[in-house]
């Protein structure tokens, strides 16, 4: 179900924004690199551990061969070290509850909804892929953005 954002319109005028009744859900997996600005993402009909795991090889696949990858979590129950295992340059770091604002992740989501899939109707589940890719496409063509979004000063490794 989306969100409703606020509209250019004329003063005084009352314009009409449509808002989306039922659901219908597509899961984005998304992981960003604040150093770099290359980034991952899986999109799914479901969310749990086994495409986590997925998402999680991904992540492992696409890190340089000496680098290590870092990836902030929050508490939602699919994201377990159990995910992680497999590889053996991938750690998961575990938010503590109700911190969002500490996750650079969220900053990505706000901007795909605010740009690209507020005040929007979807007929159905493929066509909420098709938009969440075009919306991840048209997010991820400029590193300097996805840095600039994505960084944080505590964040900086040496």
């Amino acid at each position: 179900q989306n969100q409703t954002t606020r509209l250019w319109a004329e003063t005084g005028s009352r314009p009409r924004a449509t808002k989306q009744q039922q659901f219908e859900y597509g899961y984005l997996f998304g992981a960003v690199c604040p150093s770099n600005g290359k980034t991952e993402a899986l999109i799914s009909p479901i969310v749990n551990k086994e495409v986590m795991t997925q998402h999680m090889e991904l992540i492992s696949k696409a890190t340089e061969a000496g680098r290590h990858a870092i990836v902030i979590v929050d508490g939602a129950g699919w994201h377990t070290i159990d995910t992680v295992q497999p590889f053996n340059n991938v750690t998961l770091i575990k938010l503590p509850p109700y911190s969002p604002e500490l996750n650079p992740i969220e900053q990505v989501w706000s901007w795909i909804r605010q740009h690209c899939l507020s005040n929007r109707v979807f007929s159905g589940y493929e066509e909420i892929v098709e938009q969440v890719s075009q919306a991840w496409n048209k997010f991820i063509p400029v590193p300097d953005t996805v840095k600039c979004i994505c960084s944080r000063d505590w964040i900086k490794l040496t």
